[in-house]
């Protein structure tokens, strides 16, 4: 069916009301007080027939920008990545389209087992020993691993660098108030934690020291020398990750990190405006009762066939509220399939393929630039993303670039004024030798005028 919205009829409104006991809809709002209740008619245009309505949706969607038809070198933290078409195919089957979660293993196998291989997939990226069956999103895994670390350690402040993801950052911040926790940003230096500023910081009261690897700059941080400075005070080191990275980098978890995060949107999952994505949340195996979230795990049935189950449920849902780990009792169970499809196709040496060719890419576009007299910002290596210094800002120099047909950077100085005029490239395996090209000399003609 194209239009498939039934409307309610005004005889199912009336016999809905008499059966709740209410003579108007308008009985409903009565607790709330009238002084702040809206007056008036909401400034809405009046309603249109179907097909009429149908076409204006349209043309609203036809007005957004997408990487389809743009080529897209906007990064920090949502990416254009290749998606295997074997991933549609798959999560567009009803057994795992129309499915919540699986409350019920003994119909759930095929749900559970995709989810077992997601947890598995995620720790032979991290490097880690336990891994949950996903989260919402990579910055609500970030807080709940700092809010795990307080709880695990008994301490109540918490370290973060200024380089990890700035609305990641808000969001520890907004669960550290309900929880009494003390936030400090570590400054950075050339890009990467300053290493100095998280030893003057650093006490026996720190619960955790959180950095992101690659860091929101793109730049690669020193995660060993971090962990040395952590592991001292019995401290917790959290990671937050990009997973595609990790198929390059030394894993966190050989590093010594006890938590690693991210989410595993560069795997299988669209943009999509900015969501819904899929967290990621993996541990050391003495961490493993305290993983919010649900944990699949694999066992035999009475005849010794292979079957899986949801295991070691420290949640609200089933144990007493003020023992549980987290408040979080769901997962992107259909996210989190698209991004095991999408592993999965790519194979172990697809996925260190698809981050050499980030890597490659992201160095020749810095090469080009340099060429055309643009200055990267920090000198460090990174993986797919670096900074461009900018003679103008960043909004009117990617208004030019949206008319040459490229989306252009992130615009830093949004988040912190020292980088008025700094722009965050990414450059995936998506973007060919021709876009960059082009795009680097759009950016140092209009930069240069």
């Amino acid at each position: 069916m194209t239009y498939r919205y039934l409307p309610m009829t005004a005889q199912d409104k009336k016999e809905m009301l008499q059966t709740i006991g209410v003579k108007s809809t308008e009985e409903l709002f009565a607790d709330i007080p009238k002084a702040v209740r809206f007056k008036g008619n909401l400034n809405i245009p009046n309603e249109l027939p179907e097909p009429e309505l149908m076409k204006y949706m349209h043309e609203l969607a036809n007005k957004n920008v997408n990487t389809k038809e743009y080529s897209s070198f906007l990064g920090a933290g949502v990416y254009d990545h290749y998606i295997p078409s074997i991933v549609d195919h798959v999560i567009s089957r009803s057994e795992f389209y129309t499915a919540y979660t699986p409350y019920q293993p003994e119909i759930s196998q095929g749900e559970l087992q995709a989810i077992f291989e997601f947890q598995t997939m995620i720790c032979e990226l991290t490097g880690m020993e336990v891994a949950n069956s996903s989260m919402y999103d990579g910055p609500t895994a970030l807080a709940e691993a700092a809010m795990l670390s307080a709880g695990q350690t008994k301490k109540k402040k918490i370290l973060v660098s200024r380089a990890v993801h700035p609305e990641a950052r808000a969001v520890i911040y907004t669960n550290a108030k309900g929880q009494n926790l003390e936030v400090v940003e570590i400054e950075t230096t050339n890009g990467v934690t300053d290493v100095e500023a998280l030893k003057k910081q650093f006490d026996r009261d720190t619960a955790c020291v959180v950095v992101q690897y690659p860091n929101f700059y793109g730049q690669i941080e020193s995660l060993k020398e971090i962990e040395t400075i952590v592991h001292a005070e019995k401290s917790m080191f959290v990671v937050s990750s990009n997973p595609l990275a990790l198929g390059l980098l030394t894993p966190p978890g050989k590093l010594g990190a006890d938590i690693v995060v991210g989410d595993a949107q560069p795997f299988g999952i669209p943009a999509q405006f900015g969501g819904p994505h899929c967290g990621y949340f993996a541990v050391t195996k003495k961490l493993m009762r305290k993983v919010p979230g649900r944990l699949v795990g694999q066992t035999v049935d009475e005849d010794g066939k292979r079957g899986f189950v949801l295991t070691l449920q420290a949640r609200e849902q089933h144990i007493r509220r003020d023992k549980a780990t987290s408040n979080i009792c769901s997962n992107q169970a259909l996210n989190a399939l698209a991004a095991s499809v999408a592993m999965t196709a790519l194979g172990k040496k697809g996925v260190k393929e698809m981050a050499q060719q980030n890597l490659n890419k992201a160095y020749y576009a810095k090469k080009v630039a340099e060429a055309h007299g643009l200055e990267a910002a920090f000198p460090g290596p990174f993986f797919n993303e670096f900074v461009l210094k900018l003679n103008k800002p960043v909004a009117e120099v990617n208004r030019a670039l949206l008319k040459k047909g490229f989306i252009g950077g992130y615009d830093l100085g949004k988040d912190d004024p020292a980088l008025e005029n700094h722009m965050l490239v990414a450059v995936t395996e998506s973007r060919t030798k021709a876009e960059i090209d082009q795009f680097v000399e759009e950016v140092g003609d209009y930069n240069g005028k």
